[in-house]
């Protein structure tokens, strides 16, 4: 990944700049531009769907008052006396008196309440095989065949008392309406007795209501009524048309929302009508919409990229003189590094920020040379000390070498405790070699602990009496190297070896406390204690202990603030207490390899 991104991250300083400003400062307005443009056009589209909705909202409104008028006038013609009286009693008057008297009711309706669309039709018909209309039939009035049209026939069948049917055959003359569909509402006609004595049909020729009632819309927009299967049952424009998407988006939805058709670059709203089943949708041309902010945009990012472009080609200049002189002192610095550093910058020659960056390149060269002459003088030294220090190990080496003679000597003569005295010193010696471990087993460091205390009763004549007490837990904690042996040999030099006998050392190795990451090492003596130690140790006028110091200055280079070594006076001897951080390192057992 990070080869990837060093091929695409140009190398010279300019080409730098210049992609830092397209990235932190171009790229990023651009975007914020294109998103506001964006919210802009969303905002003015939400604006004209809000104002498109509430036009559909009045045109619902209008449909439902039509719908409300045509039951009115149900229930008007249904109590209306003189209707009934046709309609049951025909034979009181001519044929001719009944169809006038009809035709009177018909248009005084029309006229009352269908002032804005004057295009309902009336069919009425009685019991009695006769057939009143307020229009001109595409064929001639027949009773059998009206009272035998589906609808008809289905409220007979159903004993409903009224029902809308929105796909009603229109059977009015072609003269009068060229829908071909009607709205039509079919309904019994019942007495105060609830007793039948006609069906009506009043008729709603939407489509002429629909273009009627709109004014030319404005910026092309066109107007639909569409079914819940998807048919075109009305538009505002012959030649408007929907697509599929459209109307599988729309028929999808039953409520009121807005869809964009990006296939023909539209904004389509569409508002529903329950009680039809019915879909009124409005189609906005999306260019018209946005003319005029498509041009303001033009406008506004020619301009901005035609600053920008000026910009970059000043920012071109800028960093040419930018780094015109870094490229100068990259290149004499390459000859510093062929010349040993010994080359100057021309001062003269710079003013400003670039000077002081000239007059501290040949401070940095001068410092740099006294720097190498003096890392020089400091290798040569480490290496004479090196040279020492290997010359040292041969002493304790030939001292190893001089434990194993005697070793072998004391095997040959059988004497165990020589033996077991130089096993135990050679261990010692040999950890004390190993100068690449600083850390071992807690286990390790008993063993050493061991080996040591063996020597001092041997040499104090088994007067004194040591206890370990430790966990198995703990045994693989990492402790520094040799330093429990300096405490326990401090213990015996400085407590118990005053006293003639009864002499004990107590170890105790452990945690702090149950979930602490403290180790705890402790080592107490019943010796004669600090204070009548010192004293004895000012009357022999020794040279003081290392043991303690050089076991604190370990533990703070290993550990630094987290280990402490304190010493503790007690009414009967001294107790050491070594803390340091709990460090469980156990080994692999072999079928875990």
């Amino acid at each position: 990944m990070r080869g990837w991104l060093a091929f695409f991250v140009p190398h010279k300083l300019k080409y730098r700049l210049f992609a830092v400003f397209v990235l932190v400062i171009l790229l990023p307005f651009s975007i914020l531009n294109i998103y506001n443009y964006q919210r802009i056009e969303t905002l003015v589209q939400n604006k004209i769907s809000e104002q498109s909705h509430e036009q559909l909202d009045n045109l619902h409104r209008t449909l439902e008052d039509q719908l409300s008028i045509a039951f009115k006038t149900l229930i008007f013609l249904e109590q209306d006396a003189d209707v009934r009286d046709i309609l049951r009693n025909p034979d009181k008057r001519s044929v001719l008196d009944n169809k006038a008297e009809m035709e009177n009711k018909f248009k005084g309706l029309n006229n009352s309440f269908f002032l804005y669309n004057p295009s309902v039709y009336f069919t009425l018909l009685d019991d009695q095989g006769h057939v009143y209309a307020s229009y001109q039939p595409r064929y001639t009035l027949d009773y059998d065949q009206i009272s035998s049209t589906p609808s008809f026939a289905e409220m007979r069948e159903s004993g409903a008392s009224y029902f809308w049917v929105t796909d009603d055959n229109n059977y009015v003359s072609s003269d009068i309406s060229k829908s071909p569909t009607l709205l039509s509402l079919y309904s019994e006609l019942k007495d105060n007795r609830t007793r039948t004595y006609g069906w009506a049909r009043v008729s709603i020729d939407f489509s002429f209501w629909f273009q009627s009632v709109l004014q030319k819309p404005a910026s092309d927009q066109t107007y639909f009524i569409l079914s819940r299967k998807g048919e075109v049952i009305a538009k505002s424009a012959l030649e408007a048309s929907l697509s599929q998407e459209v109307i599988g988006e729309v028929k999808t939805s039953p409520a009121n929302g807005y869809w964009t058709d990006n296939g023909n670059n539209t904004l389509v709203n569409y508002s529903y009508l329950p009680s039809l089943d019915w879909y009124i949708v409005n189609q906005i041309p999306l260019d018209v919409l946005f003319k005029e902010i498509e041009s303001l945009k033009q406008q506004y990012f020619v301009t901005f990229y035609v600053i920008t472009a000026a910009f970059i080609a000043v920012a071109f200049m800028i960093a040419y003189t930018f780094t015109r002189p870094l490229s100068h002192m990259q290149a004499k610095m390459k000859d510093a590094v062929r010349k040993d550093l010994r080359i100057r910058l021309p001062e003269k020659n710079y003013k400003g920020e670039v000077l002081e960056l000239t007059r501290t390149f040949n401070a940095m060269m001068v410092d740099m040379n006294g720097l190498v002459h003096r890392l020089k003088a400091e290798e040569r030294q480490r290496d004479a000390v090196h040279f020492q220090m290997l010359l040292a190990q041969v002493n304790p080496h030939f001292l190893l070498n001089t434990l194993n003679t005697m070793k072998w000597i004391g095997m040959r003569s059988k004497n165990e405790d020589i033996v077991e005295i130089c096993l135990s010193l050679g261990k010692l010696l040999e950890t004390s070699l190993n100068s690449d471990v600083d850390l071992i087993h807690l286990k390790d460091e008993i063993e050493l602990t061991k080996a040591f205390i063996y020597i001092q009763q041997v040499r104090y004549s088994n007067s004194f009496e040591v206890e370990f007490s430790y966990e198995e837990d703990i045994q693989y904690a990492l402790v520094p190297k040799l330093s429990l042996q300096p405490l326990v040999d401090n213990a015996i030099r400085h407590g118990i070896s005053h006293l003639d006998s009864g002499g004990r050392i107590y170890i105790r190795m452990g945690l702090a406390d149950k979930n602490s990451a403290q180790l705890v090492l402790e080592v107490e003596d019943n010796g004669i204690g600090l204070e009548q130690s010192r004293l004895n140790q000012e009357a022999g006028r020794k040279r003081p202990g290392i043991g303690l110091a050089n076991v604190r200055e370990r533990l703070h280079l290993l550990f630094k603030d987290n280990a402490a070594l304190e010493t503790i006076p007690l009414e009967q001897g001294t107790l050491c207490r070594m803390t340091l951080p709990f460090l469980l390192s156990e080994p692999y057992a072999n079928n875990d390899r």
